[in-house]
């Protein structure tokens, strides 16, 4: 069911306030507190335009880190105010509280179009606890909420949920609408053939999420560490490659599930493979590719190899619909960073197709492959991707009222 956004709400005038994911990275500089990614920034300036154009006063909201109740400089928006005035081409007002009479005073000195972000939620404990006296504190500074942070969307906070309880009026932003559309719509009714390319180090992570894609998907491809679980599930030889032996049952049941649905689920038919990792330092030992999908005694998988990449790159070429969550190997890593790349290049170049890249380390593979700006769709959750797409019910998105 879609939810009611802020377009369809008469905001003129009105203090809105707005829930955005602004927990960007921040680097010491000099003395300076440097942002190294403002993606997370611009993603929310359409919501923020239409906001002006609708002539709302615009109270922005959000957390950084994770400082645990406790005000700490390095954790402060303070410089993502500033870099939002940078990137909007309008001054914004900062708050150095979150509640209390100084955030009400400046929200209400607001004119219709201005902007004024307050500080981290999360310096308060209450936050986290979702505790109802600062949720109706915060809904104190609004006539209207507006929730904009898919990205933590999942988390039941006093900020993301809590204060839709005290705020007649709510909605979502444009960045949470197209959340929902790509990661929801199209993944419920996706164009097909539809192609779901899975990566990471657990299945224990994903099993949910690979629970509920089969009911949909007609080809399911399985990358990173969790591929070892499933070849062991399959006796095949691993090595010394990461698996979780206490979920073997959990993939033979995943496979099986896949064998009576008719879902092609295809693992590595090859991989590249080290004598050691040194994660610290991003090395690893020289490697070779492997002629079949075994890991040889002593030796651990760390990257797909090319068999895998040619098979899985024909799949994804015929795909209508592409959702990929997961990187193939340990990317970070030069030498096992090749076949991540190649399915992103691949995921890129099927410009037929609807391509979605369901957050966490897939964003970082697409951006560092420069193919970025030729997928569909790139979803700004970690978490909250994952929970969605396991069909779990958000929390932040719950709490907004379906579209009559």
């Amino acid at each position: 069911m879609a939810k009611v956004t802020i377009r369809d709400l008469n905001l003129n005038g009105l203090r809105t306030l707005v829930r955005v994911d602004y927990n960007v990275p921040i680097d010491e500089k000099d003395g300076a507190f440097v942002i190294t990614d403002d993606t997370r920034i611009r993603e929310t300036l359409p919501t923020i335009k239409l906001l002006r154009e609708k002539g709302a006063k615009i109270i922005l909201c959000a957390h950084m880190g994770r400082p645990k109740g406790k005000k700490n400089l390095k954790e402060s928006l303070a410089p993502v105010a500033v870099r939002l005035a940078e990137l909007s081409g309008t001054p914004v007002a900062f708050s150095e509280e979150t509640v209390g009479p100084v955030a009400e005073a400046k929200a209400a000195a607001l004119k219709p179009g201005e902007i004024l972000l307050l500080e981290n939620t999360r310096f308060y404990s209450e936050e986290e606890k979702n505790d109802p006296v600062f949720a109706a504190q915060l809904a104190k500074l609004a006539d209207v909420y507006i929730n904009d942070a898919f990205g933590a969307a999942h988390r039941a906070h006093a900020s993301t949920e809590g204060v839709a309880k005290f705020v007649k009026e709510k909605g979502i932003g444009l960045l949470m609408e197209r959340e929902l559309k790509f990661l929801g719509d199209a993944v419920a009714n996706p164009a097909r053939p539809f192609v779901v390319i899975l990566g990471g180090a657990k299945v224990s992570d994903k099993i949910k999420v690979i629970d509920s894609l089969l009911d949909k998907a007609d080809t399911i491809l399985i990358g990173g560490a969790m591929a070892y679980t499933f070849s062991l599930a399959l006796g095949k030889q691993v090595g010394k490659s990461r698996t979780e032996p206490d979920q073997v049952d959990t993939a033979k049941k995943a496979l099986e599930k896949a064998k009576a649905k008719g879902v092609k689920f295809l693992l590595p038919v090859d991989n590249f493979i080290v004598e050691s990792v040194d994660f610290d330092a991003k090395k690893v030992s020289p490697g070779r590719y492997t002629e079949d999908a075994n890991v040889p005694d002593g030796w651990l998988g760390v990257d797909i190899g090319p068999k895998t990449v040619a098979e899985w790159t024909t799949e994804i070429a015929s795909a209508k619909t592409v959702l990929w969550n997961g990187p193939a190997g340990i990317f970070e890593i030069k030498e096992c960073a090749k076949g991540t790349f190649a399915i992103a290049e691949a995921v890129a170049a099927n410009s037929a197709a609807t391509t979605i890249i369901g957050g966490g380390d897939s964003v970082k593979a697409v951006k560092r492959a420069g193919v970025a700006d030729k997928v569909s769709f790139i979803s700004t959750g970690g978490g909250a991707s994952l929970e969605f797409l396991e069909g779990a019910v958000l929390p932040g998105v719950a709490c907004i009222p379906d579209k009559a």
